[in-house]
């Protein structure tokens, strides 16, 4: 037994902040070695992450922790919900940072490198701003949601993120950025 329990959610929600965490350092690693002069991974490969984080993290594992834990918090107590109004509105936030993201990145594919610093500095504010967030929810709510919630509480948010998929498993992770990037290619004359 960990010291979050044993609790199905709890490791699945761990685990996607940790992908999300993993594929947030690509992006700063890409945008590194973009800086340095180096060897970096095409376009496509930023807005895979990106696609990744919306079609993921914000589709699927957010609105989750909201409809489920949030709410099965607020109905046991009442002593963090600004806390979780907080984390709701940083949710919608983060969608909005990712479509900030995409713009500043096509602007970068099609300025060129004096629209570097500008990407980079996007990119390194929504590291921050995930890894803040990230802290909030493990440090604040999963020790809350021990604390106060029951059995009952438990067995609907344990199916309700085991039933959470990653848009690439199972998925030829090569293979679809092949077909997207033949997609943007034929869309554009």
């Amino acid at each position: 037994m960990t010291a979050w329990g044993r609790r199905d959610a709890i490791s699945i929600i761990l685990k996607e902040h940790q992908q999300l965490t993993t594929v947030i350092g690509a992006m700063l690693q890409f945008v590194r070695l973009r800086e340095k002069g180096d060897v970096t991974p095409s376009f496509v490969v930023f807005r895979s992450m990106l696609y990744y984080i919306r079609e993921y993290p914000e589709r699927i594992h957010h609105p989750k922790e909201e409809q489920y834990l949030f709410t099965r918090i607020r109905a046991r107590t009442h002593e963090i919900d600004k806390v979780l109004d907080d984390l709701n509105r940083q949710h919608a936030e983060g969608e909005a940072r990712v479509r900030d993201l995409e713009h500043e990145l096509t602007r970068y594919e099609l300025a060129g490198d004096w629209a570097l610093q500008d990407f980079r500095s996007l990119v390194e504010q929504y590291a921050s701003f995930y890894a803040n967030h990230r802290q909030i929810e493990e440090e604040i709510i999963l020790p809350v949601a021990l604390r106060v919630l029951t059995a009952e509480d438990w067995v609907e948010i344990d199916a309700a993120f085991g039933a959470n998929r990653d848009p690439f498993e199972d998925v030829e992770l090569e293979e679809d950025l092949d077909k997207l990037f033949r997609m943007i290619v034929n869309i554009v004359p």
